[in-house]
């Protein structure tokens, strides 16, 4: 039973999208589970919530909720679009015709189609910390709240051999000419608690065919570059040819043989015996998955990155986060001021269709679905009336999160919007509340607070309160 509680070459913010990534690495200068758990204001204790992990995929660029999953068929043509809906696995609730295989999943997550806020920008603040003050248009500044893996390495969790947070597969705004897009970081905390961070290089042919993105490769050059980075671990290119494992040995052969290794800070050798792990190289080579898994997924860079996230929760880590990004004029992020429906058809979609069913299956099929959260959202959704070039513009006053596993109820529609999906009539849920909500689940106290530079004690989530009608 239904149950209601309550194609361009730019950013809109004129990024272009020309400027490829280059050849990953994991950052050096944070994302260690080496965190300073002694100065903590509140730890945790041996409970924790059943989220034991996150996996946030992020649809950047703000998708649209009236055409995927709060569509207004009754609406007029303007409003509705040029999508149907169709039934889904929850009697009663219908999603885009665009996503036959999601809609046989909904009945194990929790749909809320009411996240809002007035924070007008492209970045991930909102739903990563819960915080929407500021200049939208800025970088990521050193006096930003953390986010939610941030926090989660500042209260040491997670295996000691791994990272707590990891960001994949590649900073949010990396594919826009370094663009630091405010929300997978440390902020205030210190750049120690930033998310261990993947880079990659797309490839391209004449058609844009997702299976031709090379998959994230997790080791290379230390991105973003600073004064602690290890300068003498810098690789131009990787031979694909190789194992990934093969090259990460040969690497840190290399840096241990050099002068690095002697210059290495006290953090920068915990570091460097991180990434030397085992269980971390283990953790991201994909060469150990069957041919059959990787083909489910999808030979493109965001299935890869979410099987690596699989591989990474499997492992212990808390918190992953993988961004969908822009590439090149083979873009397919969300921001579409114009072709809205001829990406989402030919593009978003069935790409979303395909990885998302992926990964909740072979979560499932291993047993780690009830305790890995699965969440699925952008930052904003998109206006409800189409404009004069078949895009929808900027909407962050109505958008959607899509929840499985972790703890959340299943086949729960929360809130309701207005008939033409621009303003929530029901159960709004703000950043603040969301992300309280994701600390809930994970057995993190919502109202627990960290001090920022001045020694002021800030609420992780800013005053936000968990949305319990969604918690199981």
């Amino acid at each position: 039973m239904l149950r209601v509680l309550g194609s361009e070459k730019r950013l809109c913010d004129g990024i272009s999208r020309r400027e490829l990534m280059r050849v990953g690495g994991l950052s050096l200068f944070g994302g260690l589970n080496w965190s300073r758990t002694a100065q903590a204001v509140n730890t945790l204790g041996e409970s924790r919530g059943p989220a034991k992990s996150v996996i946030m995929f992020n649809l950047l660029g703000g998708p649209s909720h009236i055409d995927m999953f709060d569509m207004k068929p009754e609406a007029a043509l303007e409003i509705r679009g040029e999508f149907s809906p169709i039934a889904t696995s929850v009697p009663g609730l219908s999603i885009c015709e665009h996503l036959p295989k999601l809609s046989q999943w909904m009945h194990r997550g929790t749909l809320i189609r009411t996240f809002s806020h007035m924070f007008n920008s492209h970045d991930p603040l909102p739903f990563m910390t819960g915080f929407t003050d500021g200049n939208p248009a800025a970088q990521a500044l050193p006096t930003d709240p953390p986010d939610i893996g941030a926090i989660c390495q500042y209260l040491g969790l997670g295996p000691s051999d791994l990272p707590a947070a990891v960001c994949m597969p590649c900073f949010p705004g990396s594919g826009q000419k370094g663009h630091r897009r405010r929300g997978p970081y440390g902020g205030f905390l210190g750049k120690q608690y930033d998310p261990l961070f993947t880079l990659c290089k797309p490839t391209f042919d004449r058609e844009p065919k997702f299976e031709h993105y090379d998959p994230v490769m997790p080791l290379g050059e230390p991105f973003p570059p600073t004064a602690d980075s290890l300068q003498d671990m810098t690789v131009q290119r990787l031979d694909r040819r190789r194992s990934l494992v093969s090259q990460i040995d040969g690497e840190f052969a290399r840096t241990q043989s050099s002068r690095a290794v002697d210059s290495m800070s006290d953090a920068q050798r915990r570091a460097f015996l991180l990434l030397t792990s085992g269980r971390t190289r283990d953790a991201f080579d994909l060469n150990l998955e069957p041919a059959a898994v990787r083909e489910a997924y999808g030979r493109n860079l965001v299935g890869a990155s979410l099987l690596m996230a699989r591989r990474l929760v499997e492992s212990g880590v808390p918190f992953v986060s993988v961004h969908q990004e822009i590439f090149d004029h083979y873009g397919h992020a969300y921001d579409m001021h114009s072709n809205n429906f001829g990406m989402l058809k030919n593009l978003n979609l069935p790409l979303l269709d395909q990885v998302i069913p992926a990964l909740l299956q072979d979560l499932d099929s291993r047993g780690l679905l009830d305790s890995t959260l699965v969440v699925v959202m952008g930052e904003m959704g998109r206006s409800p009336r189409v404009n004069a070039t078949a895009g929808r513009d900027h909407w962050p006053q109505c958008g959607f999160s899509l929840l499985f596993g972790g703890g959340v109820k299943q086949g729960l529609v929360y809130g309701s919007t207005d008939a033409i999906g621009a303003y929530p009539t029901s159960n709004r849920v703000s950043p603040a509340d969301f992300v309280a909500t994701i600390y809930q689940l994970m057995g993190i106290d919502p109202h627990q607070t960290v001090p920022d530079r001045t020694d002021r004690p800030i609420l992780i989530a800013h005053g936000g309160e968990p949305v319990v009608d969604i918690i199981a």
